[in-house]
């Protein structure tokens, strides 16, 4: 079965239909933030370039101790080495990614309410992602808001690392973390931020606020 350690509480995605910046700076800023993943996104990809694009963010991101966990495919996380995949509902069944990444790798799944958090408790995964929690723009066909009251009851029923997602920036997110979340996801707010590492150590902090961790 997959860890159940805490994870830390701001998850990086990289969107590279958002990202306007070079890479290096990007994930250099992140590191010394002491983030420990990041998610790459490129929806608009073809496969073969959306392979390029995974086997060059995990040849910078090693180096600096980040692990790259790939959204959506299975096959071009195997193929590329990346550590791990984000799986949305309609994606390759979560006991069937573990069978092909291992038990070591880190596989996430997407949940948009109380009843597939629910569902989703016994997959063979290491966090649950829920979103959206504000509105987004990221993504083209939203799920409805999750509002704080269902947040908090899946808190209360789901034991698994819980990943918060849609619409978060430095300014909502410490609701987030009083609702229980471990962590949460961000593109926009952090992707576009002037200083990167400072605004990545702004989530951190907020966090610290809430859970007393360490980290």
């Amino acid at each position: 079965m997959p860890s159940q350690a805490r994870i830390f509480p701001l998850y990086p995605i990289i969107d590279l239909a958002v990202l306007q910046r070079p890479l290096e700076p990007v994930l250099a800023g992140l590191a010394g933030a002491g983030v420990q993943w990041v998610q790459l996104r490129g929806k608009q990809l073809s496969s073969g370039d959306l392979l390029r694009e995974c086997r060059r963010l995990v040849a910078l991101a090693r180096p600096l101790g980040l692990k790259v966990v790939v959204n959506d495919r299975a096959d071009l996380a195997l193929v590329s080495g990346a550590d791990g995949v984000h799986l949305g509902q309609e994606d390759l069944p979560a006991a069937e990614a573990r069978r092909i990444l291992g038990e070591k790798a880190i596989i996430g799944f997407s949940t948009h309410g109380l009843e597939q958090a629910r569902q989703a408790r016994d997959m063979p995964v290491d966090y649950l992602a829920i979103g959206p929690v504000f509105p987004t723009r990221t993504k083209e066909n939203p799920d409805p808001v999750v509002e704080r009251q269902e947040l908090q009851a899946i808190r209360e029923r789901v034991a698994r690392p819980l990943v918060a997602i849609g619409g978060i920036t430095l300014e909502n997110a410490l609701a987030l973390f009083r609702s229980g979340v471990d962590s949460v996801a961000v593109i926009r707010d952090l992707l576009l931020a002037t200083d990167i590492r400072q605004r990545a150590s702004g989530y951190r902090d907020l966090a610290r606020k809430v859970q007393g961790r360490g980290k």
